[in-house]
């Protein structure tokens, strides 16, 4: 026969629990831990969603009108640091106050572990976050990836041999003095344009030269008007370029930024969570209940 036990809660109430029913129990209670992480879950998915809304969102947020963009940079970092340490410590709070003490250890004791279950809920949630952000990346992925292959492969049709690395180098073997039809020109330009790309993005004097040539001969252009084009089109090429560069920049200061922040939350939202399931089984242990806002109706 299991041997009964009666013992004194903080809050004065006898409870009567059997050896036997201890003994089989575990320490970890995990309803109140699944009931922690879904209302954590709910409560960060409302307030993202609600921040993507209003443009509070890393992922192609833009700035409004008359706001710079660092401006709303650091407004979407406070809203997920807000926002992912308040739904963690509501989840850990819920976890702390519906956990079964069982009353075989002191409060320091039982406090420790009201904390470590917080911990669980802000794990759990965690994970299921990254489950589903991972998701979202891949499909993200696969998604840029079929359209950048779509877009090769209409390149590849639209000039054939364009992609041959060798193809600008055997062009300069061939250039002659005599016009070319419109169509090659183009092919040509569009090459002598590819490999100045994958330098500093300077045109050679040799291929400037011979581009106001093959302008002048394709336009019915005068020498030095054919040369002030190519010259206007060699610029706009090195501006599109250097927008490039810097866009690739920020892009990678941003996803470098944005993961320190995510790693930032992620732990101070566990301290959060220990911290706010302590106070839920504290409030549980003294029966404090808040009759203003939970009152009956």
């Amino acid at each position: 026969m299991a041997r009964a036990t009666v013992t004194e809660a903080p809050s004065g109430v006898a409870v009567v629990e059997t050896a036997g029913e201890r003994d089989k129990s575990s320490y970890v209670d995990w309803p109140a831990i699944i009931a922690g992480i879904v209302l954590a879950s709910a409560i960060s998915i409302l307030f993202l969603s609600f921040g993507s809304a209003v443009g509070l969102s890393f992922v192609g947020f833009e700035a409004r009108e008359g706001a710079p963009a660092w401006l709303i940079a650091i407004a979407a970092a406070s809203w997920l640091l807000w926002t992912q340490i308040s739904s963690f410590m509501v989840g850990g709070y819920l976890t702390g106050r519906l956990r079964r003490r069982a009353l075989d250890a002191t409060e320091e004791e039982s406090d420790m572990r009201d904390g470590a279950h917080g911990l669980l809920v802000w794990a759990g949630a965690a994970v299921i976050g990254a489950f589903f952000a991972l998701a979202g990346l891949t499909t993200a992925v696969n998604t840029v990836g079929a359209a950048a292959a779509t877009v090769t492969e209409a390149a590849g049709n639209a000039a054939e041999g364009s992609i041959d690395p060798n193809a600008y180098f055997v062009d300069t073997l061939f250039r002659t003095e005599q016009p070319t039809d419109a169509t090659t020109a183009r092919a040509e330009a569009g090459r002598i344009f590819a490999q100045a790309a994958l330098g500093d993005g300077t045109v050679p004097d040799a291929d400037r030269a011979y581009l106001a040539t093959l302008v002048a001969a394709n336009t019915g252009l005068a020498p030095e008007e054919a040369t002030a084009r190519v010259d206007e089109v060699i610029g706009n090429v090195q501006v599109a370029r250097e927008q490039a560069i810097d866009a690739a920049r920020i892009a990678r200061n941003t996803t470098v930024i944005g993961a320190f922040i995510v790693a930032a939350a992620l732990l101070v939202s566990a301290i959060g969570a220990y911290w706010a399931a302590q106070k839920g089984g504290d409030h549980r242990d003294r029966n404090l209940y808040f009759a203003d806002v939970f009152r009956r109706f």
